[in-house]
């Protein structure tokens, strides 16, 4: 049922790749100063995670989802009345905070209610959700943005609403029993408080090579978007077929591929070649960018960020004890989130410069030095604590 209002309020998730065609194309502001007014979402992103891991640890992921699902709604009704570029980062930044509140509380909600040696394939199937979500909404927001870009954040207000109100129905009642137990098993034993994660250098520094993967791999919803119109001169609806492809693949692959990574490779392995191949997937197109390449160049990136995205979840699960994972959850959210913010503004500032090919190379260099850093840092980090002794 979290997979299941996770695709539903994804599949509302078509106003984020349409952000910067949107002021470029339909606002008409500068590409410059599109990154610039893109990043306010990063920093919205960065508050929105450190609120949500915080206050999750304090009053539970059910409030904290289902406040941020309904709050979203007025948001994205809000933002086609903004036209000037402080307008729409004021309320961008706004709508960032309130909705990637969720994302911590989400992934405290998946170890809540996952068995312990099921937790990857859990934080996969939301993943699944997710791209399943992402899959429709793109491509359904590439057709809506042609006729109407308001469409797409009404699409979205609606998504976030129903979603908001599935996730009450169904999670209220058992909210309320795992309130009970919850109660009774501090009434037995006393709860030792969980160490905070700004001081866990180990996992800072993992955070770090977090958020420098997010830099290269969330040109996705920025820079590419651009690069597929100005550069291969595709049309809004064909930049939303080839991101739908893209969420149709990862939900075709992606529990397959995590089950034979599970199997037969280490997590700093898995870790290593989903950075790996992301890095190809960008590189792929500072040489060529023929609709050909174009697809296999997503096909890679879809294949590496399922080798990367739910491991680094589950690295996170298991570095955290069993009363700070909202603070471990909010603080790996905020190495993404800090993506946001820089991306935006250095990936169409060094396009602007110095071109798109000099970008996508970058993004292939830096990406693969980060693939061999996360090879050394996961079994450094992890070593001290394996999964039972934190699942237990």
């Amino acid at each position: 049922m979290l997979a299941l209002v996770m695709l539903i309020n994804r599949s509302g998730s078509m106003v984020l790749p349409f952000l910067g065609v949107y002021m470029t194309d339909h606002l008409h502001f500068s590409i410059e100063n599109t990154g610039i007014v893109l990043s306010f979402f990063g920093i919205g992103s960065v508050i929105g995670s450190w609120l949500g891991g915080f206050v999750t640890d304090k009053i539970g992921e059910y409030k904290v989802q289902y406040s941020s699902l309904l709050l979203s709604v007025p948001l994205f009704c809000l933002i086609p009345v903004f036209k000037t570029e402080a307008g729409v980062a004021a309320i961008i930044l706004l709508q960032s905070i309130v909705s990637d509140a969720f994302r911590p509380a989400n992934s405290v909600a998946i170890t809540k209610y996952a068995k312990p040696e099921n937790i990857t394939r859990a934080f996969s199937l939301n993943r699944m959700a997710v791209n399943l979500g992402f899959s429709i909404g793109p491509a359904l927001g590439g057709i809506l943005s042609a006729i109407s870009y308001e469409f797409l954040f009404l699409s979205n207000a609606l998504a976030a609403l129903l979603a908001g109100i599935m996730y009450i129905i169904f999670f209220r009642k058992r909210n309320t029993l795992a309130k009970i137990k919850a109660k009774k098993a501090k009434e037995a034993i006393e709860i030792k408080k969980g160490n905070s994660p700004y001081r866990d250098y180990k996992f800072l520094t993992y955070c770090f090579f977090c958020m420098l993967f997010s830099i290269c791999f969330f040109q996705l919803f920025s820079t590419l978007t651009i690069f597929y119109k100005d550069s291969a001169h595709l049309s809004q609806q064909n930049i939303g077929y080839i991101l739908g492809y893209s969420g149709f693949l990862v939900v075709l692959l992606e529990m397959g591929l995590v089950q034979i990574a599970e199997k037969y490779l280490s997590l700093a392995t898995t870790l290593f070649l989903g950075t790996l191949i992301c890095g190809l997937s960008y590189a792929m197109l500072g040489f060529d960018h023929h609709i050909l390449t174009l697809v296999v160049s997503m096909s890679f990136l879809c294949v590496g960020e399922i080798w990367a995205l739910p491991f680094m979840s589950t690295i996170t699960a298991l570095r955290a004890g069993k009363n700070n994972k909202g603070a471990y959850m909010g603080l790996n959210g905020i190495s993404f989130s800090i993506a946001f913010i820089v991306t935006p503004y250095a990936g169409t500032l060094i396009a602007e410069k110095f071109g798109f090919t000099v970008l996508w190379i970058g993004t292939g260099i830096i990406a693969a030095g980060v693939a061999a850093a996360f090879y050394f840092i996961v079994p450094w980090m992890i070593r001290e604590k394996n999964s039972t002794e934190v699942m237990h």
